[in-house]
C-alpha cells in the first residue's frame, strides 16, 4: 500500500523504502513517518532493523546531493559538529522515480528545533542557552576552512573560486535577486532599487577587510538543527540542510538566524546567539556596515521568493523592499552596539 508522505516526494510504498534499504544493507523496513515542517518536502524519516534514517529525494539539480555529501563530509572530517554522515547516494532512478536518485543519512538526535511542539516545551531561558550554543556551534563550524572563497562544482566535485571574489558574487547576487523581483512588478521599486546601491556603496570598504574563507552554510538556523542536554548544558546535536553551502566570510552565516529572532522580537535570543559566537573571537573591524549588506542580500533573497507571482500571496507584509528590510537592519544596528 503506497503513502504519500509528501507532495514533492509522493505516494511511496514499504516494497520501494525496502528495495532501497537493501542497497546500502540498511536493514528491514519497520515503518515511515512523514515529517511536518520543512519548505520543500524532500525528507521522510524511515525506521529499520538497523536505525532511524532520513531518506531524502527528489534533487532539486542534479549537483544537489552531491555537494550536500561534500559538505556534510568537510563537517565530519575538519570539524567536531554532528553532521548527517555517512550521507548515502544512490543514483539509481527506478525505485522512486525520482531524478538524481535518492539519500539516505542517519537522523540526528535530540530536540526538532523546526518543530512547533517542540518550542513549546522550551522555556525562555531553554531558549537563550541555546541561542547561545548555537552560536558557539557556528564557530566550530568554521573550523571548516578552504583556500579560497568559492561554490561547489559537480564537474570538479570540489569547491571552485568565486570569479570576482566573494565581495564580487554577493553584490553581484544583491543586484540579481533586485533585478528579479523588480521584472515580477508586484511590489519591488526603482526608489527601492537606489537605496539597495546605497547600502553597496557604504558597504563597499568594509568588503575589502582580509578575512579566512571558511565554510558558510548560507541557511544556518534553528530549524536547520537539533539540539540536546547533556550535563545541564544545551548542545547542537545535528546540524542539516547542507544544499546552499559555500566557502567565504563567515560572518554570513549570523544572519538568517538574527533576521528570525528579529522577526520574532526574540532579541534577547538574538544577543545571546551573537555572545556565543563572539565568545572567543570578536566581529571583524567595520562589521556594522559589512553585515547591514549581508542583511540586505539574505532579505532580497528572501523578499524575491515570495514575490513570484505564484508565491504573492504567502507574504504578509506589502511594504517597501526599504520599509521591510530597514526593520531588520535598526534592530540589527542595536545588537551590535
Amino acid at each position: 500500500m503506497q503513502v504519500e508522505y509528501s507532495k514533492r516526494l509522493g505516494s511511496i510504498s514499504p516494497e520501494q523504502f525496502q528495495r532501497a534499504l537493501d542497497h546500502f544493507n540498511l536493514g528491514q523496513f519497520i515503518r515511515a513517518e512523514a515529517i511536518p515542517f520543512g519548505l520543500f518536502g524532500q525528507n521522510v524519516f524511515v525506521t529499520s532493523t538497523k536505525g532511524e534514517y532520513v531518506l531524502r529525494g527528489a534533487a532539486h539539480y542534479d549537483w544537489q546531493f552531491p555537494k550536500e555529501q561534500f559538505i556534510a563530509n568537510l563537517l565530519h572530517d575538519r570539524t567536531t559538529v554532528p553532521a548527517p554522515w555517512p550521507y548515502l547516494i544512490d543514483t539509481d532512478e527506478s525505485i522512486f522515480g525520482w531524478a538524481y536518485g535518492y539519500v539516505f543519512m542517519p537522523l540526528m538526535p535530540g530536540l526538532q528545533l523546526a518543530s512547533g511542539e517542540v518550542a513549546k516545551t522550551l522555556s525562555p531561558q531553554d531558549r537563550q542557552a541555546i541561542a547561545f550554543t548555537i552560536g558557539e556551534n557556528l564557530r566550530e563550524i568554521q573550523r571548516a576552512q578552504w583556500p579560497f572563497a568559492g561554490q561547489y562544482d559537480l564537474r570538479t566535485q570540489t569547491i571552485a573560486p568565486f570569479e570576482n571574489g566573494f565581495d564580487g558574487w554577493l553584490v553581484s547576487e544583491v543586484r540579481r535577486f533586485l533585478q528579479l523581483s523588480l521584472s515580477y512588478d508586484t511590489g519591488a521599486s526603482q526608489a527601492d532599487a537606489e537605496w539597495i546601491e546605497s547600502i553597496i556603496q557604504t558597504a563597499a570598504g568594509s568588503l575589502k577587510l582580509p578575512y579566512t574563507p571558511v565554510l558558510v552554510l548560507h541557511d544556518y538556523r534553528e530549524p536547520n538543527l537539533t539540539v540536546s542536554k547533556q550535563a545541564d548544558r544545551w548542545v547542537v546535536s545535528g546540524v542539516f540542510d547542507l544544499m546552499e553551502a559555500l566557502s567565504g566570510d563567515g560572518e554570513l552565516d549570523l544572519i538568517r538566524q538574527l533576521a528570525t529572532y528579529i522577526e520574532g522580537n526574540q532579541l534577547a535570543w538574538a544577543q545571546a546567539f551573537l555572545d556565543g559566537y563572539r565568545k572567543s573571537t570578536p566581529l571583524r573591524p567595520q562589521a556594522q556596515q559589512r553585515l547591514a549588506l549581508y542583511m540586505v542580500y539574505d532579505r532580497i533573497v528572501v523578499w524575491e521568493y515570495y514575490h513570484r507571482p505564484a508565491n504573492i500571496s504567502l507574504f504578509p507584509n506589502q511594504t517597501s523592499i526599504e520599509a521591510w528590510i530597514t526593520t531588520y537592519l535598526n534592530q540589527l544596528a542595536s545588537l551590535l552596539k
